[in-house]
């Protein structure tokens, strides 16, 4: 099926573990677990998988829970918000991987493993020479009791291996269609570790058994442990630990540059540079619903709730999505627009105050800025854009842009500059159409078109040669405050 029946109690999870900064994929997957939950009027389970010391972190932790709520992801069972399948995070449930294991063993459907990895890698470097599989050999799989006490007396600790049934598995992903794996390609795996520790095949079914999910939707990197996962849950039900298996599907690898898949170390992986930049939640999240599904053919851009909507596992692609930048700021651009001017004002704060901001806080004007904004919301792609297109306003001089400076300063530009400024000094500054007509004239005495003319008239005001709407700048940085910039270009260049 691609969507729950109607009526169907749909459960699905993100579980994340707490190692570094979110990346988009995992954004992605949560994405789409949560519109799936969503459009079904389902639950999302939020799960945490910190059951590695080594790498989990506390920090990384609140990182997801922080990165959750900024996206605006909510979820119905988890950390802050409880439920009936309490607790959340794993490390918190090792009492239960323990008893399941257990009970796997006492059913026969695990049993220790006694062999070192020495003798594993031996085995499989063997197996390969012959050409033969090289997944585990089955060497302990029906030990006698004498032979595992001949083991423990050597002083050999075991792992414990979950036994694969001889026969081949057939399931059907959701996105990918009706996946056959022969017996021979997955053999016997470990769940528990020498010191006693679970291993991710052993809790991550166990979770989804014990909190009933019905759907796994999930990277297809996973999608070699699916087999695993099966043949554990028909034990897990024969035990009466598991009540059915979920559906699985399986979303498609997010490739970054040269066609390679998207890392945790691409420096365009991390969720933290889209909010540092001032990626809009709605418009990333838009972009990241892309990769792998389509909302319609002839349209890209959409909010959360017409997502919900219309988000079906059917839309979902199988080939791999290609992270674009570009389009993902473009489409953030378009969510800048889609906002009313008080909010996208709002939503700029924090790029109009330190660290962001090179101005005293003093020189920062209000009203300036509300006059400004809606100027600046029309040609920002992302936030933090802002700072830069309206430092001009609240600097007591434009910036020194070195590049721009060469580029609109050419020879003949201090005379179009005192021809503007005699011009501009005349003109009426509360009207931006005026301002338009003075630098008009100017160049047209000079035998320059509007575009040529204004561009030292840009850079002596606001530093750069790109930047917001010039003469509406103008009116709003007011008439002695413009001019005294002219002013100050002009002895520069005759300097």
């Amino acid at each position: 099926m691609a969507n729950a029946t109607p009526g169907s109690a749909v459960r699905v999870r993100f579980c994340p573990s707490p190692t570094g900064n979110p990346h988009v994929g995992l954004v992605r997957t949560a994405l789409f677990n949560w519109a799936f939950a969503r459009h079904n009027k389902g639950t999302l389970v939020f799960r945490i998988e910190d059951t590695d010391a080594a790498r989990d972190s506390e920090e990384s932790y609140e990182q997801l829970l922080d990165s959750m709520r900024w996206l605006g992801l909510d979820w119905d069972e988890g950390p802050e918000v409880g439920g009936p399948h309490a607790p959340y995070r794993q490390s918190q449930r090792m009492d239960i991987y323990r008893d399941v294991a257990a009970k796997l063993v006492d059913g026969g459907y695990a049993y220790p493993c006694y062999c070192t990895t020495e003798e594993l890698d031996a085995r499989r470097e063997a197996a390969r020479a012959a050409g033969r599989p090289s997944g585990y050999d089955g060497t302990c799989r029906d030990l006698t009791a004498e032979q595992k006490q001949a083991y423990e007396a050597e002083g050999r600790s075991h792992i414990i291996r979950f036994r694969m049934p001889d026969e081949a598995t057939t399931f059907t992903d959701l996105v990918r269609g009706e996946i056959t794996v022969q017996a021979e390609n997955v053999t016997d795996y470990g769940i528990v570790r020498a010191n006693g520790a679970p291993l991710y095949t052993l809790v991550n079914p166990v979770d989804d058994a014990l909190m009933e999910i019905t759907h796994v939707l999930r990277g297809e990197d996973l999608l070699s442990s699916t087999p695993r996962q099966i043949a554990l849950y028909k034990a897990l039900i024969e035990l009466g630990v598991a009540k059915e298996i979920p559906a699985f599907g399986h979303l498609p690898y997010v490739m970054g540059e040269g066609n390679k898949k998207l890392s945790k170390r691409d420096p365009q992986a991390s969720l933290n540079l889209y909010r540092e930049r001032g990626f809009l939640p709605e418009g990333l999240l838009n972009y990241l619903s892309l990769l792998g599904w389509s909302f319609s053919a002839d349209q890209d851009v959409f909010t959360i709730d017409q997502m919900i909507a219309k988000f079906d596992l059917a839309d979902v692609n199988s080939n791999p999505a290609r992270f674009d930048l570009k389009k993902a700021e473009a489409i953030n651009a378009d969510h800048i627009r889609m906002l009313d001017v008080q909010a996208f004002a709002a939503a700029c704060e924090p790029w109009l105050k330190a660290p962001h901001a090179p101005w005293a806080p003093e020189d920062f004007d209000p009203a300036a800025w509300a006059a400004i904004a809606p100027h600046a919301q029309s040609r920002v792609k992302v936030l933090s854009e802002i700072t830069d297109n309206v430092d001009f306003l609240f600097l007591p001089e434009p910036v020194f842009d070195e590049a721009s400076w060469t580029k609109a300063m050419k020879e003949g530009s201090d005379a179009l500059l005192r021809t503007a400024r005699a011009k501009l000094e005349a003109a009426d500054w509360s009207s931006p159409e005026s301002l338009k007509e003075a630098v008009l004239a100017a160049g047209e005495e000079h035998g320059l078109k509007l575009g040529k003319a204004q561009a030292p008239v840009r850079v002596a005001v606001t530093g750069r040669t790109v930047g917001l709407p010039l003469f509406e700048s103008l009116e709003i940085l007011g008439k002695d405050r413009a001019l005294a910039r002219v002013d100050a270009a002009l002895a520069k260049l005759t300097a």
